[in-house]
């Protein structure tokens, strides 16, 4: 049975999925004369570059989620089904959703990615990996239930094994999220646990390839690399994670770190509902589209975002999965769709690369413009400025700012709260670490 969506004598377009792309296409269709559809498994859009500073306690969950629903309240053409889509029947025009299927004229797939392990099924279950806000959320009560349990030991080796952070994976996220953690061993751990001796604890950034921060320029790397050995953090080049059995991970030729955290950032693979023909599933999972983001083979479904893989001359292997490819193909699909309305001839999709930033703890950051490449506080306060202005709603602004702002004054964060979720005894917390 369909789900309860208004019939009306308007083209319908479902979008799955309100991230970057998704969120953006929706917005610029508004007053084309659609019925659009949104249909995603969470009822908010997530900022997901900063997803580890939420990890880190550097700031609370909600600065960095919106609601949909209030994002297109005053809009009486969009209608938000908070649902999991299973599958695509192309022939049928619908989906199969948990709510139950929902018809289309157009379909726009827009559903993002995931972590991807590799295959390696004990670092899928036992790492923590950050591609949402419930996962920077469980990273964040791991991270300070881990002090809390070595506060309580009296061994020293068994202490410094616990303390022991492993971040797998030198891209941005990976760098990130390990210059935060050796702020936090800097500046604030120290006053939460002053029983704790924090030199045993060391962190260690593990990547597989030659050079940090892959598809940013050689002074990005070479910089990013001197950041993070001025704050203490162990960078391992060349080195090939095996396997993680929870106590000790293996890298290259059966070597072995004992450590009870590890931060999975190494890669990401492309999240696809069933449905479609397995041909057009590429490398990363990723969807094969044409130049206009229509699925190959098909003129009424389309991918955008990271789900998408369009090779071009520049980009054989597919543009970069970045939150400015997903927003520029959002707008120019949904140019597209406006022009289709008018059975005007449609237009490619160009990627203006805008370039990269990351920061590397405080007062550093690397950034690559299309005309200028530098680094250091001023990269920092231009990473800053860059991801406040991309935040969804003033207020989330104001609350991201007024932490920075503390943070940076202070040296400390005040959200440093493990909050687990209740299982079957409401009363009874259950940690992950407890699993002994």
């Amino acid at each position: 049975m369909p789900v309860n969506i208004p019939e009306t004598a308007q083209k319908r377009i479902v979008i799955i999925g309100a991230g970057f792309a998704g969120l953006k296409l929706a917005q610029k269709l508004i007053g084309a004369g659609y019925q659009i559809v949104i249909v995603d498994k969470n009822n908010y859009h997530q900022f997901q570059p900063l997803f580890y500073q939420v990890a880190t306690a550097g700031i609370e969950p909600s600065s960095i989620l919106f609601p949909l629903r209030k994002i297109f309240q005053k809009q009486k053409d969009v209608y938000i089904r908070v649902a999991e889509v299973y599958s695509i029947d192309t022939e049928k025009k619908e989906l199969q959703t948990s709510l139950d299927t929902v018809w289309y004229d157009y379909l726009v797939i827009a559903t993002g990615a995931s972590s991807n392990f590799f295959g390696m099924r004990n670092m899928e279950e036992f790492a923590i990996p950050m591609k949402s806000a419930s996962e920077a959320m469980a990273m964040r009560n791991r991270l300070l239930q881990t002090f809390e349990k070595a506060v309580t030991l009296r061994d020293q080796n068994v202490r410094k094994a616990l303390m022991n952070i492993i971040v797998v994976g030198g891209g941005p996220t990976g760098v990130e999220v390990a210059g935060a953690i050796a702020e936090m061993k800097k500046f604030v751990l120290p006053k939460d646990y002053p029983d704790l001796n924090f030199d045993l604890m060391q962190i260690t950034l593990i990547e597989g390839s030659p050079s940090l921060l892959n598809g940013m320029s050689a002074h990005a790397s070479e910089k990013a690399l001197y950041y993070l050995g001025e704050i203490g953090i162990k960078v391992m080049l060349n080195t090939r994670v095996k396997d993680y059995n929870g106590d000790t991970l293996t890298y290259d030729d059966d070597k072995k770190i004992e450590t009870q955290t590890v931060i999975w950032a190494a890669g990401i693979s492309a999240i696809v509902p069933d449905g479609l023909p397995v041909e057009l599933i590429s490398r990363g999972n990723r969807i094969l589209v044409d130049e206009y983001n229509h699925i190959k083979g098909y003129d009424d479904v389309f991918a955008i975002g990271d789900v998408a893989l369009m090779p071009t001359e520049d980009y054989p292997n597919g543009h970069p999965q970045v939150a400015q490819v997903a927003i520029q193909q959002g707008i120019n699909l949904s140019r597209n769709l406006i022009l289709l309305k008018r059975k005007n001839s449609i237009t490619p999709f160009k990627y203006i690369d805008r370039g990269s930033m990351a920061t590397i703890g405080r007062n550093h950051a690397v950034a690559d413009l299309s005309f200028i490449k530098f680094s250091g506080f001023i990269a920092w306060l231009t990473w800053m400025f860059v991801h406040l202005m991309a935040i969804v709603g003033v207020k989330n602004r104001l609350l991201i700012f007024i932490n920075w702002m503390w943070n940076y004054l202070t040296y400390d964060q005040s959200l440093r709260l493990i909050l687990w979720a209740a299982k079957k005894d409401p009363n009874k917390v259950i940690s992950p670490l407890d699993r002994k």
